[in-house]
């Protein structure tokens, strides 16, 4: 498939420093990009930042010399090791340099992450930033086809049925999360992972950070991509109500489709083409079956009438005589005493 130039934000909002890191960076993403990272650090001024920097550049490290054709989730989950491991190896530096025992820190980042390449969209994301696959059709109706689950405490009480998603936005532990990347974990936490071939040009992908969020629902986003139509004047609009609204700091990448899946097109023709294929199979079978023919019926239907007349004509020339009759009855009588007529 092909995208638009990719447009992202990385801002430090209400913040005295910006914990957000993403990639590329801002300013960075070409229309030849296929991957993007946004990850919320977490652990106080400067903990979070080191965090959230690991895991992107790691991610970048992995995957910027693998074949995007050949990227699957194996090579997802190798690469979400990698940055695991590029956590711990950071958070042993950062403390031992601090004077303080390896792990002493509790730094940590979320992740929201996208794949894209001729043949599917991977998704995956820990923790609670975002990511949407979002579709605009002709008539300017825009559809959500996709939203992350946030693993935070408040999702899991909507999730339940216990608060509404309008509660959760004013709970006042609406920011504590249950899933994080975090260095020196027992066991570390997987990513939720959503991979899907139903992808159409016009079809955007955003990802975002909880400080986005703050500043817009669901409802708002999808009217803002309606009412717009390039996806400057669109990110120019979620930078303003987020300058406006967010104390946090606020990250996000808008990744835009601009030519279908390729293998979808491929998919549709190779089952034309067996279809065709076999009708035309179906069709050679046909004309090569024998024909019946008409001489060869007649000729079983006469033998069936001969042999049917030489059967009655055996049975005629058979058949007992009076005298014969009553000599059988007698015999019958003899052995079968007990036999009574009705």
């Amino acid at each position: 498939m092909k995208i638009s130039l990719p447009l992202a934000l990385n801002e430090i909002g209400g913040r005295t420093n910006n914990e957000d890191n993403i990639f590329p960076q801002k300013g960075n993403a070409t229309e030849t990009q296929r991957f993007f990272v946004v990850c919320d650090g977490m652990g106080g001024h400067e903990n979070g930042e080191v965090a959230s920097s690991a895991v992107c550049e790691s991610f970048a490290a992995t995957l910027q010399s693998i074949n995007p054709e050949n990227f699957d989730k194996n090579i997802f989950e190798d690469a979400l090791s990698s940055a695991y491991d590029a956590l711990d190896k950071k958070d042993a530096s950062t403390s031992l340099s601090a004077g303080a025992s390896a792990g002493s820190k509790k730094m940590g980042t979320t992740l929201a992450f996208l794949h894209l390449n001729n043949r599917r969209a991977l998704m995956a994301h820990i923790g609670d930033s975002r990511v949407y696959h979002i579709r605009k059709d002709k008539n300017g109706k825009t559809t959500i086809l996709y939203k992350s689950s946030d693993h935070s405490f408040v999702n899991e009480l909507v999730q339940s049925g216990i608060i509404t998603e309008e509660e959760a936005a004013k709970h006042p532990k609406r920011n504590v999360i249950t899933r994080v990347m975090q260095p020196n974990l027992e066991k570390r936490y997987s990513a939720d992972i959503h991979i899907t071939r139903n992808v159409a040009a016009g079809d955007r992908f955003f990802l975002c950070t909880d400080g986005v969020l703050e500043s817009f629902s669901d409802a708002h986003l999808c009217h803002i991509i309606s009412e717009n139509t390039d996806d400057e004047t669109i990110i120019k609009a979620i930078d303003k109500l987020c300058q406006n609204h967010s104390r946090d700091n606020f990250s996000a990448y808008l990744v835009s489709v601009i030519e279908d899946v390729e293998e979808e097109v491929i998919t549709v023709i190779e089952e034309e083409e067996i279809i065709f294929k076999h009708e035309a199979i179906k069709t050679e079978a046909e004309s090569l079956k024998p024909k019946k023919s008409y001489r060869y019926m007649l000729m079983i239907l006469l033998a069936f009438l001969l042999l049917g007349f030489g059967a009655a004509l055996l049975c005629w020339k058979h058949k007992p005589t009076e005298q014969q009759k009553e000599q059988i009855e007698k015999q019958n009588a003899l052995f079968y005493p007990d036999h009574f007529e009705e």
